[in-house]
């Protein structure tokens, strides 16, 4: 959020707990006796100015904050303030790391102010629990059928090295070079084996080993070869790309494309796709690459249960970057039927591609 609109959604967030603490005051003047919940330490906390209170809940934690719900009536109607959790969730989101199809907030953009009136018809406490990295971790750790799935298909798969096309802007336009990264830090990602025969010129095969269990194939898909993609970046002109032939365009002026005979022969063959994003210079709107990733994911090349992970890359550490929930809207990746998750990624150290790496084989049915 800008200064100016986290000043405004402050203020809304303040007259709406105030309301909330004028009902309850006005409650407790008309009860009759004291409430047994109520200590006197309690009651001394709950006459701060609610400024304060606001203040405190800011430095909570999720978890702590449902705690402190859960210590008496006054502090239960506070923590669920709807405006106070909407406050937070446009606060937090952009900076999240990663956001799946499970945990993509059910509202706006980031930087929306929060409104006066509020959305009645969404939880926001509900929709930051669900969304939260920090809470779907805990919640991830809490699925013991979830791994016995995992560990049944795991032993369907014994000895299968899965495959995955990876595409996208970011894989070209960066000034530090991901799949370089990737095959020069064995700190991080070792590589398991040599590039493999190259497909018509646009990309090869190259073998990853994920934290000494389990192998992996990675196919590079470039837009052309390298030399044109070099003189491309050093000429700042737009590359065109032989992945793809463009089919007319749909109503709303977004180009419809297919992919090349080639392409649509990898795209058979895979288990899942990594669409490399590039997070330095996303532009609102995206319609090529929305296009081009829906392209790649026609149910004529295979099934929709094949996972969908985006990098969202930046070439260095420090580089501003589109936050990923951003990402995930102006991808429309709400539409697809197939599972997908949104990583920040620094082509440079490779910071968060072993999160989304993680992801990609779990959802192809692997368990580590």
């Amino acid at each position: 959020m800008s200064d100016r609109s986290r000043a405004l959604s402050q203020s809304v967030v303040l007259r709406s707990l105030r309301s909330a603490r004028d009902r309850l005051c006005a409650d407790r003047r008309s009860a009759t006796g004291p409430r047994p919940d109520e200590s006197a330490t309690r009651a001394l906390l709950d006459t701060l100015p609610v400024d304060l209170q606001f203040l405190i809940m800011t430095y909570l934690s999720p978890q702590d904050l449902c705690r402190l719900g859960g210590t008496n009536r006054y502090w239960r109607s506070m923590v669920q303030d709807p405006l106070l959790w909407r406050y937070f969730l446009l606060r937090d989101m952009s900076g999240w790391s990663s956001v799946d199809h499970l945990s993509l907030p059910q509202t706006g953009q980031s930087g929306s102010a929060v409104p006066e009136g509020g959305d009645t018809q969404v939880d926001y406490m509900a929709e930051y629990l669900r969304c939260s990295p920090e809470c779907r971790r805990q919640w991830r750790q809490r699925r013991p059928a979830y791994e016995a799935v995992a560990s049944f298909l795991q032993a369907l798969v014994a000895g299968v090295e899965p495959r995955y096309a990876m595409f996208g802007p970011g894989l070209e336009q960066l000034d530090v070079s991901l799949m370089r990264s990737m095959m020069h830090t064995p700190a991080v990602l070792p590589v398991a084996g040599i590039p493999q025969r190259q497909i018509d010129g646009v990309g090869s095969g190259i073998s990853f080993m994920y934290k000494g269990q389990q192998r992996f194939n990675i196919i590079t898909l470039y837009s052309t070869n390298s030399t044109e993609r070099q003189r491309a970046r050093l000429e700042q002109l737009r590359v065109h790309s032989k992945l793809f032939v463009q089919q007319g365009a749909h109503e709303s002026g977004r180009p419809r494309y297919t992919v090349t005979p080639q392409v649509q022969v990898v795209c058979q063959a895979v288990n899942g796709f990594i669409f490399v994003a590039n997070a330095e210079t996303w532009r609102a709107g995206a319609e090529e690459e929305i296009a081009q990733v829906q392209a790649m994911l026609q149910p004529t090349w295979g099934p929709a249960s094949r996972p969908v992970l985006v990098l969202s890359c930046t070439s260095r550490d420090g580089r501003d970057r589109t936050p990923c929930v951003t990402v995930a809207h102006q991808l429309q990746l709400s539409l697809l039927h197939n599972p997908w998750m949104v990583q920040d990624t620094v082509a440079e150290s490779l910071a968060g591609l072993l999160d989304g790496i993680d992801w990609l084989l779990k959802h192809s049915g692997i368990r580590i």
